[in-house]
């Protein structure tokens, strides 16, 4: 990595964790971004520069979450389905305990802090409507499916809810003050599950397409 990107990627970095401890110590909606910035050693221009609002710099990895489901199908093995990709690129996120799943219990604060907050919790919903357009996208690009054919996006919801549900059993069992590796194999076992029934129905979509 350059010095000018490797830079680049400290200040975000400092803006973010910075963030993260004033919304703890003070809670989301009482902390403004001059704060942060003088936080984080730089000028306000510098922090909006980066996150353009407040509510960026609590999502700090908002565009990678909301594209996670669009790529496990753009990256997805040759005559593999998009829903046997999606199942298999969760499960890999369980097993890497990927942060943005929240098995841990210092989800309880994070999740606090969206509960507590109503602009959180929009930006929360936009972010899943994001993820479920990018998925709408990449499977109508696989399948060349023409503009008013319905079946991406109708997939794409199927899915995307899925995924949504077993975050949701995550946090569930996590507010629950359970274990997280007894979450970690109840929602390994849930995900198997739910998704075998749905690759069975779409183990054929998209189809391959020929050479």
């Amino acid at each position: 990595m350059a010095l000018r990107e490797e830079k680049k990627l400290a200040t975000r970095t400092a803006l973010a964790d910075a963030a993260m401890a004033l919304f703890a110590e003070k809670g989301f909606d009482k902390v403004t971004v001059a704060e942060v910035a003088r936080a984080a050693n730089v000028s306000v221009n510098t922090a909006f520069n980066y996150f353009p609002t407040k509510e960026d710099l609590f999502f700090d990895r908002q565009d990678e979450v909301a594209d996670r489901l669009a790529k496990a199908v753009r990256e997805r093995a040759d005559g593999e389905s998009a829903a046997a990709a999606v199942q298999r690129a969760f499960l890999d996120r369980v097993r890497r305990d990927d942060p943005t799943l929240g098995l841990s219990p210092a989800v309880l604060a994070f999740s606090k802090l969206i509960d507590d907050s109503p602009a959180l919790q929009a930006r929360l919903r936009q972010i899943g409507e994001r993820t479920e357009e990018a998925l709408a996208q990449a499977l109508s690009e696989a399948s060349n499916a023409s503009a008013d054919d319905p079946t991406p996006r109708l997939i794409a919801a199927a899915l995307a809810g899925l995924d949504r549900a077993l975050h949701a059993e995550i946090r569930r069992g996590i507010l629950a003050g359970k274990d997280p590796e007894t979450v970690r194999t109840e929602i390994t076992r849930a995900t198997t599950l739910g998704f075998d029934a749905a690759i069975a129905r779409l183990s054929d979509y998209p189809a391959p397409q020929p050479d």
